[in-house]
């Protein structure tokens, strides 16, 4: 996948739109600089999996958990932004939340979490587009 988003909506739209393909199990890495839409794109992970809370970075908490209406399935946010060490994950249960399959989880800022990354992770880069900075480039490996 590679797509250009216009606006914060339309990557809200896009991540909506995965949101609803998503497997219990799945974990998606998000990695992009400071304001690529990382957040944004989770928060239309998020409307695509029916929760209707309002999400926010974790930046300052690491992580939060959402329940997924109408399953047992829970949804795991986190922001590694501020992760002092990668030995903090384990503390977390880092390992466990990811290795659940009755967990769907994104991670932003996923370079020091990448050694624990199951291999079925599927990495989504945000940057800028050079040739205007307002748009949002996304690729996936």
């Amino acid at each position: 996948m590679r797509q250009t988003t216009v606006f914060a909506g339309q990557t809200k739209q896009l991540g909506q739109s995965i949101g609803k393909k998503l497997r219990p199990g799945q974990v998606l890495a998000l990695a992009g600089d400071l304001g690529s839409g990382k957040t944004t794109f989770v928060q239309g992970l998020a409307a695509g999996l029916g929760i209707r809370h309002k999400i926010k970075s974790p930046t300052f908490v690491i992580f939060i958990a959402y329940p997924i209406p109408k399953s047992r399935l829970v949804f795991y946010h986190f922001d590694l932004y501020r992760l002092r060490r990668p030995s903090d994950l384990r503390d977390l249960g880092f390992a466990e939340i990811i290795n659940n399959m009755n967990h769907i989880t994104a991670v932003e800022w996923p370079k020091q979490a990448k050694p624990l990354l199951p291999p079925h992770t599927k990495w989504i880069y945000f940057k800028h587009d050079p040739r205007n900075p307002n748009n949002r480039i996304l690729a996936s490996s």
